[in-house]
C-alpha cells in the first residue's frame, strides 16, 4: 500500500495587467532630454553655488585653501577649465544618448503583478521552514497548533506557509474561491519590490563604479607615460574648485567617468529612471569631492569619509600617491594602504604661507615694472 503524502497548498494566482507606456517625468519634455541634460545641468548648479561662495569669500573659516593658493598655484586658466568640462560633458551627452537608445522602452502596469511574483517566493521559502527548524530540534508543526487560535498566521508560516483560511473570491456568477497572500507576505514582497531591489542595484553600481574609478586613476598615477600624457592634466589644479571636477583630458573623462558609469549603469540592470538619479548623484558627488570647501552643514560631506578634504590631499604634491578613491567611499584605499595617514595642518599652512609670499612677491614685481 502507498504511503499518504501532503501534496503542496496551492498558490495564490497572479493578477493579470495590462501595460502603458510611462508618461514623462517632466510633462512635455521627453524622458531621453531629461537623461541627456540633468547631469549637465545639475553640474552647472551645484558648482554655480560653490563658485558663487568662492567668489563673494563668504565662508572663509570652511575653505580648504586661500584665494592666493589658487591664483599662485594652479596651472590652468579658468577658461581652459570650463572650455574642458564642455568638451567633457559633450561626450557624456553622446554616450548617454547611445546608452539611452539601446534602452528597451519602459512601461508600467505590472507592478502589482510583480509584487505578487515576490509575494509568491516568499509563500515558497516558507515551505523550508519547518525543516530548517527541525535543525534546531524545533518541531514547527507543534508549535504551529498551538498557535492556530491565537496567531494563525505565525501558525502558517510555522507549518510551512499553509494558509487554508486565507482565500479570496474570484469575478463571476459562480462565486468560488482560491487562495489569497496574508498580508504580511504581500508587505514584504513590496519592501522587496520597491526598496530592497533597487537598492542592491545602486549599491551594485556605486561598488563598480568606485573600483573602476580607483584601479583606473592609480594605473593613471603608476604608470609615468599614462600619467604625462592624461592624467597630469587634471593635476594642473593643485587647488581643486568646484567646476573644475571635470576638467581632464578628454580620453581619461570619458575612460574614467563616462564609461565608468555606463558599464557600472547597464551591469546593475538599472531602470532608465534610476540611471537619471545615478548618473545625476554621482555627477553631484564629484562637484562636492573638489569643492575646495570644509561646510559642516553640506551632507555629502558626511556620507562618507571621502568628501573634499579628503580628495584635497590627493592634488596637493605631498599627497599625490595617496587618496586615489572616488568618487564615494575609502574601502578600496583603506584595504590597499593607499590612504593619507597622518596630520596635514602643518603642511597646508606652509602651502598658505608660500603661496602669499608668491603673490605678494608678484604684486611687487608688477608694481617696480
Amino acid at each position: 500500500m502507498a504511503a499518504n503524502v501532503t501534496l503542496p497548498e496551492a498558490l495564490p494566482p497572479l493578477p493579470t495587467y495590462e501595460l502603458t507606456e510611462v508618461s514623462s517625468l517632466i510633462p512635455g519634455v521627453d524622458d531621453f532630454y531629461v537623461s541627456l541634460m540633468a547631469p549637465v545641468v545639475a553640474y552647472w548648479i551645484v558648482s554655480g553655488i560653490f563658485h558663487f561662495i568662492d567668489v563673494f569669500d563668504l565662508f572663509p573659516q570652511y575653505r580648504l585653501h586661500t584665494p592666493a593658493e589658487i591664483t599662485s598655484r594652479n596651472r590652468a586658466s579658468r577658461y581652459e577649465v570650463f572650455r574642458d568640462v564642455i568638451l567633457q560633458q559633450i561626450i557624456q551627452m553622446g554616450v548617454g544618448a547611445v546608452l539611452a537608445f539601446l534602452d528597451p522602452p519602459e512601461y508600467r502596469g505590472k507592478e502589482e503583478y510583480d509584487v505578487a511574483v515576490w509575494a509568491t517566493r516568499v509563500r515558497l521559502a516558507q515551505r523550508a521552514l519547518p525543516n530548517m527548524l527541525a535543525l534546531l530540534g524545533i518541531n514547527a508543526a507543534s508549535m504551529a497548533k498551538s498557535m492556530s487560535a491565537t496567531h494563525p498566521l505565525l501558525a502558517g508560516a510555522l507549518s510551512g506557509g499553509h494558509y487554508p483560511f486565507l482565500t479570496t473570491g474570484l469575478a463571476g456568477p459562480d462565486g468560488s474561491t482560491v487562495p489569497a497572500f496574508a498580508s504580511w507576505e504581500i508587505a514584504v514582497a513590496k519592501v522587496i519590490f520597491w526598496m530592497a531591489i533597487p537598492a542592491i542595484q545602486f549599491g551594485v553600481a556605486l561598488l563598480f563604479l568606485d573600483t573602476w574609478q580607483y584601479w583606473l586613476h592609480r594605473i593613471m598615477h603608476t604608470n609615468k607615460w599614462l600619467y604625462a600624457t592624461f592624467h597630469s592634466r587634471h593635476h594642473r589644479l593643485y587647488v581643486p574648485y568646484a567646476y573644475g571636477a571635470l576638467y581632464n583630458h578628454p580620453f581619461e573623462g570619458f575612460l574614467l567617468d563616462t564609461l565608468g558609469a555606463g558599464i557600472a549603469y547597464k551591469l546593475s540592470l538599472m531602470t532608465a529612471r534610476q540611471g537619471i538619479v545615478f548618473f545625476t548623484a554621482s555627477t553631484i558627488k564629484t562637484v562636492d569631492d573638489h569643492c575646495g570647501y570644509s561646510l559642516p552643514w553640506d551632507p555629502l560631506q558626511h556620507i562618507s569619509a571621502n568628501n573634499a578634504a579628503y580628495h584635497d590631499i590627493h592634488h596637493q604634491s605631498w599627497g599625490i600617491k595617496t587618496n586615489f578613491s572616488q568618487p564615494f567611499f575609502t574601502f578600496w584605499d583603506s584595504f590597499l594602504g593607499t590612504m593619507w595617514k597622518g596630520d596635514t595642518s602643518l603642511k597646508y599652512e606652509r602651502s598658505r604661507k608660500n603661496a602669499e609670499n608668491a603673490v605678494q612677491a608678484e604684486a611687487k614685481k608688477a608694481t617696480s615694472s
